[in-house]
């Protein structure tokens, strides 16, 4: 390079600096010795510290350090001037050898043409680099001091570059660039291999591009978002829209759905292979408007024939493709409701053929199994989705309280459930181990969730826990303190309260017999003592009501028991004992019969026993007689012998029911496989009996408990309208069951008539304290 020219002499200058930055933009490849680089520099320094330029300065410095209203009309011209002449000489180089690059481009098309716009823009930003750094004097001093003033379009060297590659290279060529790279995506899109890391770098160059007008020193994605990432959703969308109408017209939706799922993931990998992360939201929405939406009623169609097959994979595969769209899982949503309803209303009509003989068990696991079969497609196929879930559970909802049972009675899934529970709770030979038995109320408890008269079965329970508890044939009080566990957790303390002092009834009397037995042996008595146990049972706590006969016991019980009425007294002086002659039982054994070796054991109710006991004084006995002694009423009596003479330990002549004019004879010839016969069942009629006072306990019970409900509301609210007072109860009472409104309305009848409420103006009802 030929000497650094005088420092004030600007054509001079730039045509030494000229060489020096061709140099570097056409042949940077072949080096640069240090000397050039240095002398370059030098030019730059010297020109813009000329003794010009530099008195200028300090005569600036010195107006700014001391401002008058002189100093501030009148501008530095010569440094200003210098430096914006070096600066406008740049401009005018850089247009230049980017008109040139814009000829060359002319010459190149598709991929030849992307290979030159990424080499030049390589060539061209590494150059700017270089300049910038040679421009350095030039950046600090006018062209900070010009960016201070707030000049616009005025830029460091390096942005300046960027600047008019923008306006005078890349406005000129970005259409036919894009062009290119849309017919490389294309062809990828078909299935061919290109050289993607070529899209990465002209993705990069347009994003360099994005400068801020307001501020140089900020940079924008406006360039890259109108000039690629706007071409490439439309090419986007006018691709799969094509190819999507033309795919599911000559293939099944599950092929479809499969080629969407393949067409999605390839799109987002081509996010991470060479896009720009910014374009992932607008992408995936155009793909998923593409792909899913404008084909969604024919995805949705598809639903009903998966569910029908049980096609689990496909279901999942359109859930998580629908799941893209907004609104796209509502009618599957309702599809699934309707299909769980029917299914399990299909299954309760399979079982129901005789409600009557329904079998407790059959009935909850008809329930329990399509329950499993589409909680497990929610997990599995919906992803455990919340809408899905509580769609599951309207349906349940549905068939577990509305069903072909419960056209019987409204009460009989509670009650079902209840006797279920009762089998599993009870002694029995099946042998169900602990594990499996806990794992089974669990199950219990999935259906208990969706009954809605939870009071229903709160009684039923109750009543059959008592018995269970009185007759100690529980299978386990661990699994008792289970069960009432997971009710208490689902119902809260109050549901399991009665519940709980059942068992602590049950454990005082535990130690009250210890007690007597120890007082008995006290006792100097003529005849040995039965071995005998009482349970005291709370009046409050206990579903039990006292005896509907008359009775009088045989003479060793009734001895028994004054034994123990006396003990009871002494330590617990004005209480008062109802015997619950129904609820007891016992054992007696035989030494009659011809045919056996070892004596029969009966298990018999108290009111057989009286019976059987009569045959220890004459062989045959009339039905009179036996009234007469037993003092039981027709009812209870004829029920008792008529299950002797089932058994054939009684033979009653002449045949037929019991009843007067019968006579009854001990049958010697008695046989039977087992040892131990239990004689103590309940006949068709008792059970029948007990489910309607049942109900109709539970009608009673309902009518106070909506009664308090309202007293409760009104004394909270004082004064309320007719109608919210009724919305109110149903919302504080349906957790326990769901009140009628007919039935809330009588009972505020009630109370207005008792004077707890009274009519005020305007349907209004008001608080009587």
């Amino acid at each position: 390079m030929p000497p650094t020219p005088n420092r004030e002499d600007i054509a001079a200058t730039w045509e030494y600096l000229q060489v020096g930055i061709t140099k570097i933009m056409i042949n940077l490849q072949d080096g640069m010795d240090m000397g050039t680089y240095m002398g370059i520099y030098t030019a730059v320094h010297n020109f813009c510290t000329s003794q010009k330029a530099v008195g200028s300065s300090r005569r600036y410095t010195n107006a700014e350090t001391h401002p008058t209203a002189e100093s501030n009309k009148t501008k530095p011209s010569t440094a200003h001037l210098l430096g914006e002449d070096l600066y406008k000489k740049l401009i005018e180089y850089l247009n230049n050898h980017l008109e040139g690059l814009y000829e060359q481009s002319k010459a190149h098309t598709d991929e030849a043409l992307l290979a030159f716009y990424i080499r030049e823009w390589d060539r061209y930003t590494v150059a700017a680099k270089y300049i910038h750094h040679l421009f350095r004097y030039l950046n600090r001093h006018w062209v900070k001091r010009e960016m201070d003033e707030g000049k616009k379009h005025t830029y460091d060297v390096y942005t300046l570059h960027l600047v008019q590659w923008r306006e005078f290279f890349f406005l000129k060529v970005s259409e036919k660039v894009m062009a290119a790279v849309l017919k490389m995506v294309e062809k990828q899109r078909n299935g061919e291999t290109i050289e993607h890391n070529q899209i990465k770098q002209v993705v990069d160059s347009f994003v360099s591009l994005g400068l801020d007008e307001h501020d140089s020193t900020k940079s924008t994605l406006d360039v890259y978002r109108y000039h690629f990432e706007r071409p490439y959703l439309e090419a986007t969308k006018s691709f799969y829209e094509a190819e999507s109408k033309q795919f599911i017209a000559e293939n099944s939706v599950v092929e479809y759905m499969k080629k969407a799922e393949t067409r999605l993931s390839e799109e987002e990998e081509r996010v991470t292979l060479f896009l720009h992360m910014d374009i992932t939201g607008p992408l995936r929405k155009c793909c998923n408007t593409a792909l899913i939406g404008d084909h969604a009623n024919i995805l949705r169609d598809e639903f009903q024939v998966l569910l029908d097959n049980s096609r689990e994979a496909d279901m999942q595969r359109m859930y998580n493709l629908l799941n893209r769209i907004n609104d796209g899982l509502a009618p599957l949503r309702q599809k699934f409701e309707a299909h769980v309803r029917n299914a399990g209303l299909t299954a309760v009509t399979k079982v129901a053929s005789d409600a009557e003989k329904l079998e407790p068990k059959i009935y909850v696991d008809a329930l329990l199994e399509i329950h499993t079969q589409y909680q497990t497609l929610v997990k599995n196929a919906f992803q455990d989705e919340p809408e899905f879930t509580r769609s599951l559970d309207n349906a349940c909802r549905e068939f577990v309280n509305r069903n072909e049972i419960c056209k019987v009675g409204s009460n009989k899934s509670p009650e079902l459930l209840a006797k279920y529970t009762d089998v599993l709770l009870r002694k029995s030979g099946t042998g169900v181990e602990e594990a499996e038995l806990d794992a089974t109320l669990t199950q219990i408890m999935t259906v208990f969730k969706y009954i809605e008269d939870k009071d229903v079965f709160q009684k039923f329970y109750s009543r059959m826990l008592a018995r269970r508890l009185v007759h100690s044939n529980s299978s386990s009080d661990d699994a008792e303190t289970s069960m009432i566990s997971k009710l208490k957790e689902a119902c809260g303390f109050e549901y399991t309260n009665k519940l709980q002092r059942m068992f602590q009834d049950m454990q005082i009397s535990k130690d009250l017999n210890t007690g007597f037995k120890e007082h008995t042996k006290g006792l100097n008595l003529e005849r040995q003592p039965l071995d005998s146990s009482y349970s005291i049972l709370g009046t409050s706590f206990w579903p039990l009501t006292p005896p509907n006969t008359t009775f009088n016991p045989p003479a060793d019980v009734q001895a028994d028991l004054d034994r123990f009425s006396r003990f009871y007294k002494n330590k617990h002086e004005g209480r008062k004992l109802t015997w619950l002659w129904q609820l007891c039982k016992g054992e007696v054994k035989t030494s009659y019969c011809k045919n056996s070796k070892t004596p029969y054991t009966f298990q018999v109710s108290v009111y057989q026993m009286a019976i059987l006991l009569l045959f220890n004084e004459k062989d045959a006995q009339t039905y009179e007689d036996i009234a007469s002694v037993t003092q039981l009423t027709s009812e209870t009596m004829d029920a008792a012998i008529a299950i002797l003479c089932k058994a054939k330990v009684l033979i009653m002549k002449p045949e037929g029911k019991p009843g007067p004019g019968k006579t009854f004879h001990l049958n010697y010839d008695f046989k039977s496989k087992k040892i131990r016969v239990n004689l103590n069942v309940a006949t068709k009629s008792e059970q029948k009996q007990e489910e309607v006072e049942t109900n109709k306990t539970i009608e009673e019970d309902r009518k106070l408990l909506l009664q308090s409900a309202i007293v409760r509301i009104m004394k909270a609210r004082k004064n309320m309208k007719h109608n919210q007072l009724v919305s109110e109860t149903i919302n504080q009472i349906k957790s326990r069951f769901v009140p009628k409104v007919s039935d809330i309305k009588k009972c505020i009848e009630i109370l207005l008539d008792k004077e707890y409420l009274e009519r005020l103006e305007d349907d209004e009802l008001g608080y009587l304290a």
